[in-house]
């Protein structure tokens, strides 16, 4: 299971929106510096998110970008299926069109399929923007510097 470039730029862009929630519209600029996105991408990106009810956006020399719902009710699975479409290891297990195998119906793989489509999909689903959040928060606090001199 690949997650491309464009959902991993479409997910760090929700995740820094998250880090600022409440404080108003981000800039473009602003979200691509921090998580080293391609601003021209980025915009792209931040207009689909957008089209999709997950982000809003503000014009104006005050405007920018932010996210149309708490993070702690946004989960990564959400993002994810929005920009890349169902998840899944084969399509058969993704509840895509089965004419695709010959074997369907029959096929000894199927129910390994559908755990592992299960698997991950609850991995994400149950991976808020607010958790990553506070494990970020975290980490931070737990990195502390060391200057030996």
């Amino acid at each position: 299971m690949f997650v491309s470039q464009k959902c991993q730029y479409a997910v760090r862009a929700v995740f820094e929106l998250s880090k600022r929630y409440g404080t108003g519209p981000v800039r473009i600029a602003d979200i691509a510096e921090a998580q080293a996105i391609p601003a021209r991408f980025l915009e792209v990106i931040l207009n689909q998110l957008k089209q999709g009810g997950f982000v809003i956006s503000q014009r104006g020399s005050r405007g920018g970008y932010a996210l149309a719902r708490p993070p702690a009710a946004l989960a990564v699975g959400d993002v994810i299926r929005f920009i890349e479409g169902p998840v899944g290891p084969v399509v058969c297990a993704m509840g895509s069109s089965h004419n695709e195998c010959p074997l369907y119906g029959g096929c000894v793989f199927l129910p390994m399929w559908e755990r592992v489509r299960s698997a991950v999909s609850g991995v994400y689903d149950q991976t808020t923007f607010q958790s990553l959040v506070e494990q970020d928060a975290r980490r931070s606090e737990d990195y502390v510097a060391s200057y030996a001199i």
